[in-house]
């Protein structure tokens, strides 16, 4: 196997190395050390050239995890960022499973960072402290006297780089619950000058991504899916298609999904598989339009019976002196990650198979390979690249794209590996969307302006209903997914009532960046401003007087403060106006601060987001900032422009042209504040999306329009 990438498996790359000290974590979670021979599955790795490495059981595509978990173990240790690189983690849950996720290894949630900081930060100081014992023994010294600074091994006047005692430490046992350092002995943690470790080579093009996979004799597959999903093949006809020089053949996949189109490159497998005729049977797919699905949810949301009421508490809204009321819509959503879906497949020599992919959720795919080629798990190996985003679409509950490449790679003879690679149309056209969803809100006021009672009714389209994911995360026949942002609102409301109605899902439902927080934060933010203008109060004043005295709502009006403060609230320049929004999600509080001109009629124009948020313990500030400035701007593209409709079942848009992201010209600056905290660290890939778009809309309320319905274009708003 040859595989055009700077970097091989951390297995490949340790035998060059000689003697290697190995840190890791035993199933039990107990830590232990040892070689290469006896443990095979570490979080960090030292060699007796010195060269340390991260394994990152969290995949990239973007986010930071291969820094952040880096910055952890080099902190411990004692190295400085320029002192250590990282490697990939092997699809292995009983090591490197999601803590969040129990015995499933994969990345998502904002969990990366939640889950994993005492861990590698363990295996750190468990590293560092044999190392420090096999100095102390060779130098005749207390252990105690010794330090590591810089990677290397100092103290009583004794000075030498750590690989120089690999070999002893190796023999030593780690202890099981090392020292760790104090937050005033941290260098690396929390620094704004620590930069990402995968910037240089994705700068200058030398980062290995799943779609840059190239193997010596590799066919490209393409599928020909039915124009409305739940279609299936009946037949087919390539004659034209056998025109195309490059072109191999073409096949059916054995579930009937989709045709294979197998080429020599991507160009002549995208032209063959257009000259295709497939005949479908469409009996069992979509043929809804996409106003009868928002007339299915609009009239769940007045059905009389709820699926399920979450809360109910008693404050009947006949006793307010003022109710407000409001309706919400939020459409279907693709993901559009820059790098279309694609991996590899190829034929090893032991018998087993090994996929190369941007691998989100090893551990699915691991299995359905397994099933697949009817191997046992250690037959299938999973080379995990970089991903160019993802979103959320990654990650499916059915492992969706590596199922069809191993379905097209199964039927062939197996003597030439099979890379499958999606086009965006593909994707925006048959791809999984964020669910569409209603609200309905009504908010009860005393004659003093207080919220007396809170009326909220949902329906939607569950995520994880059907799926594997279903014992994990619905309860008492709840999809938390969908309520998630309402049903455990740090806000202290009186006479809160949330319902929830489950309606018949349209093509496939999927989590999308901040998942259901994504609608949720909108209306809860929305009514929150209406409520505030309808008691003649100041939206942060009236937030902060329902907030109360929990943890969660101190932090959240600590965040809501500081946004407000660094955002210049209520000061906004002559012809400027200003919305606010702050929301919790995966364990973070985040407050936007949005200050726009013009207004909905002659055009909007975005000058600015100040952010302010508190995800614990900022590990790499620099990092955090990046995602608040990227869920900012894909929280308020999508609802500025972005919708997937369908007409008889079939997407109507295709790629960027009629599904556009955020321009760069559609913000003026973001602003990021991180709030001092000694909490546990708390996600951060995903808490800077929901916020964005309810402030922008509170913006645009206070020029005189209220927008209920997404996206805001088709909806009275233009933008500059």
């Amino acid at each position: 196997m040859n595989i055009n990438t700077s970097r091989r498996g951390f297995l490949q790359g340790s035998a060059a190395a000689g003697v290697l000290l190995v840190i890791g974590a035993r199933p039990n979670g107990a830590m232990a050390a040892g070689d290469a021979a006896t443990q095979l599955n570490p979080f960090v790795k030292i060699g007796t050239d010195g060269r340390v490495v991260a394994i990152v059981k969290h995949f990239e595509k973007g986010q930071g995890p291969a820094t952040g978990l880096s910055t952890l173990i080099a902190e411990e240790i004692g190295l400085r960022m320029d002192q250590i690189e990282y490697e990939f983690a092997p699809s292995n849950p009983e090591l490197y499973a999601n803590l969040a996720f129990g015995q499933f290894q994969g990345t998502g949630g904002s969990t990366a960072m939640a889950n994993s900081f005492m861990q590698y930060r363990q295996a750190g100081a468990a590293a560092r402290a044999v190392l420090i014992d096999a100095a102390a023994a060779a130098w005749g010294v207390d252990p105690g006297s010794l330090d590591i600074v810089d990677g290397e091994v100092t103290g009583v006047g004794n000075a030498a780089p750590i690989g120089d005692f690999v070999v002893a430490a190796a023999k030593l046992t780690a202890p099981e619950e090392p020292v760790l350092k104090t937050p005033d002995q941290w260098r690396l943690i929390g620094n704004p000058d620590v930069r990402r470790l995968d910037s240089a080579i994705k700068g200058d093009g030398t980062a290995m991504f799943a779609m840059d996979v190239y193997l010596p004799g590799q066919m490209i597959a393409m599928l020909a899916r039915p124009p409305q999903m739940g279609g299936l093949v009946t037949g087919f006809d390539d004659g034209e298609a056998q025109t195309i020089p490059g072109f191999i053949r073409a096949a059916t996949l054995p579930n009937n999904a989709a045709v294979a189109v197998y080429a020599e490159n991507t160009w002549a497998a995208m032209q063959a598989r257009d000259l295709l005729t497939v005949e479908w049977d469409l009996s069992n797919a979509e043929t809804r339009d996409s106003a009868q699905i928002k007339d299915e949810i609009m009239a769940a949301l007045d059905a009389e019976e709820e699926f399920n009421v979450l809360k109910n508490d008693p404050a009947p809204m006949d006793q307010a002196a003022t109710v407000i009321e409001e309706t919400f819509y939020f459409p279907l959503l693709a993901h559009a990650p820059m790098e279309p879906l694609n991996c590899t497949i190829e034929a090893n020599d032991d018998g087993g198979i090994t996929l190369h992919d941007g691998a989100q959720f090893p551990t699915g795919p691991h299995m359905a390979l397994a099933q697949i080629f009817e191997l046992p798990m250690d037959k299938v190996r999973i080379n995990t690249m970089l991903a160019g985003g993802s979103f959320g679409r990654r990650a499916t509950p059915s492992a969706d794209y590596q199922v069809e490449a191993g379905l097209a790679f199964v039927i062939t003879d197996r003597t030439r590996p099979v890379k499958l690679v999606w086009s965006r149309e593909d994707d925006i056209k048959g791809g999984y969307y964020r669910p569409a969803f209603g609200h309905r809100v009504r908010v009860g006021l005393s004659e003093a302006g207080e919220i007396v009672a809170w009326d909220h009714r949902i329906a939607g389209q569950s995520i994880m209903k059907g799926t594997a994911f279903e014992d994990f995360a619905v309860h008492d026949g709840v999809d938390h997914s969908s309520v998630e942002g309402v049903a455990d609102t740090p806000y202290s409301i009186p006479g809160f009532h949330v319902g929830l109605t489950d309606t018949q899902k349209a093509t496939s439902t999927l989590w999308w960046r901040a998942v259901g927080h994504t609608h949720t934060a909108y209306a809860m933010e929305v009514m929150m401003d209406m409520a505030a203008r309808a008691a003649g109060r100041d939206p942060v004043e009236f937030r902060l007087a329902h907030l109360g005295d929990s943890t969660d709502g101190q932090r959240k009006a600590t965040a809501l403060r500081l946004a407000s403060e660094q955002g210049n609230w209520g000061n906004a320049p002559a012809g400027h106006t200003q919305g606010i929004a702050v929301h919790k999600s995966f364990g973070s509080f985040v407050a936007e601060v949005v200050e726009i001109s013009g207004n909905a009629e002659k055009g909007v124009q975005i000058e600015k987001v100040t952010c302010a948020v508190d995800c614990g313990i900022a590990v790499n500030p620099d990092v955090i900032k990046a995602q608040i400035e990227g869920g900012v701007g894909y929280g308020l593209g999508h609802a500025m422009r972005d919708e997937i409709t369908l007409t008889g079942g079939v997407v109507d848009q295709y790629n960027f042209p009629d599904y556009e992201p955020l321009r760069i010209g559609d913000i003026g600056a973001i602003e990021t504040h991180i709030v001092a905290s000694a909490e546990a660290p708390t996600g951060i890939g995903e808490p800077g999306t929901p916020p964005a778009a309810p402030a922008l809309a509170n913006a645009i309320a206070n020029t005189g329009q209220v927008v209920a319905l997404l996206p805001m274009v088709n909806n009275g708003v233009t933008f500059a």
